[in-house]
């Protein structure tokens, strides 16, 4: 006699369906992100020329680490303490900070670890150089990784800023904050050649409207893409304008799942305005902030069609970029090996970045 609860030989498990409802994505997800990342790092270990690769597979070459070698290295070397002021400067405090809020049991041991490494990073990678007849064999590859590393250091926060700032000021259940969300949002729907295409008759200093109002009140215009003082400032802002969208709305989802009763506690406690938002509001964003950040460093340490388009990595490199960089020296120099080691070194520094936030961010139980 079958009992009623009993399965049916040839019959799945939960595990065994779920599997099967997954083999799609993971099929199209192996063959379009893992393979490439691992070939791209195959590839990186040789002599690859594209284009004679491309009509004799045979024409590469094996040669090792030698691709991150010509990159990231150069001849006599040296490492000196104060090459690199300003960074190795924040690296100081970084490891100050991690020892003080460690002290004062502010942080937990494995974030005051984390900060104090990436101080220590901050401190000794910028202080290599090349000495007396050195040179860096790619002079090229660490002012691009600066120029990147700045563009994230001030997209990310004016980002994550002036989103939260946003969100706040529209939470609030009306038709005209609806109407005022998705004014904000507009922005983020548009290509990259769009937004560079206004953002160049912005900065323009005949008709641009930054310009006309510079005039209105005596000044001079700025002519801001072909300035090195401003180029990198002016892509920012239009980068800042165009990643609002996204931002403004995770803070918003992550401001109405506050609890009601939480904010009427606050009231009751005197909590209202600055108070509230600085003791209730921002410790309950904690996990939308990082959420928002990580995503912000990763998109933005991945930056090219803003310094392509509005200013062709000019002028003088000041705005050329690490993404773009790579780009030139895969299809206009054809050194597949060398861009692959470059794409590397970018994975693993937003990698890096990434952990550090997870882990400083990370909630105690």
């Amino acid at each position: 006699m079958v009992q009623p609860n009993s399965t049916k030989r040839g019959s799945l498990s939960e595990n065994q369906a779920a599997f099967l409802l997954l083999l799609p994505f993971l099929t199209v997800y192996a063959l379009f992100l893992v393979y490439p990342f691992f070939r791209g790092i195959w590839i990186s270990l040789h002599d690859w020329n594209l284009l004679e690769v491309a009509f004799n597979p045979a024409a590469k070459q094996f040669v090792g680490l030698s691709n991150y070698e010509r990159v990231m290295w150069g001849r006599n070397i040296e490492w000196s303490l104060f090459s690199s002021p300003l960074a190795q400067l924040l690296g100081v405090i970084a490891l100050l900070a991690a020892a003080w809020f460690a002290m004062r049991l502010q942080l937990s041991r494995v974030t005051a670890i984390a900060l104090a490494i990436f101080g220590i990073l901050l401190i000794v990678a910028p202080g290599f150089h090349p000495g007396p007849e050195g040179r860096w064999f790619s002079p090229r590859f660490w002012p691009t990784v600066g120029n990147t590393l700045l563009f994230v250091a001030w997209a990310v926060p004016g980002v994550t800023l002036s989103a939260l700032v946003l969100a706040a000021a529209l939470d609030r259940e009306t038709r005209a904050m609806g109407i005022l969300r998705t004014l904000f949002f507009i922005s983020q729907v548009l290509s990259v050649t769009v937004v560079t295409l206004i953002w160049q008759i912005m900065f323009s200093p005949r008709q641009g409207l930054i310009a006309n109002i510079t005039e209105f009140f005596g000044g001079s215009p700025v002519v801001w893409l072909t300035d090195e003082r401003f180029a990198m400032a002016a892509i920012v802002i239009a980068t800042v304008w165009w990643s609002l969208g996204i931002a403004m709305i995770l803070f918003l989802a992550g401001l109405q799942d506050i609890s009601k009763d939480l904010k009427e506690a606050a009231e009751l406690d005197s909590a209202i305005g600055v108070r509230a938002f600085w003791y209730i509001t921002l410790p309950n964003l904690k996990r939308t902030i990082t959420l928002v950040i990580v995503l912000q460093i990763i998109l933005h340490f991945q930056v090219f069609g803003q310094s392509h388009l509005m200013t062709n990595g000019g002028p003088n490199d000041t705005t050329q970029v690490l993404v773009r960089y790579i780009y030139q020296t895969a299809f206009r120099d054809s050194e597949l090996g060398r861009a692959s080691a470059m794409a590397v070194f970018l994975f693993v520094i937003m990698g890096a970045f990434s952990i550090l936030q997870f882990v400083i961010g990370r909630e105690e139980d």
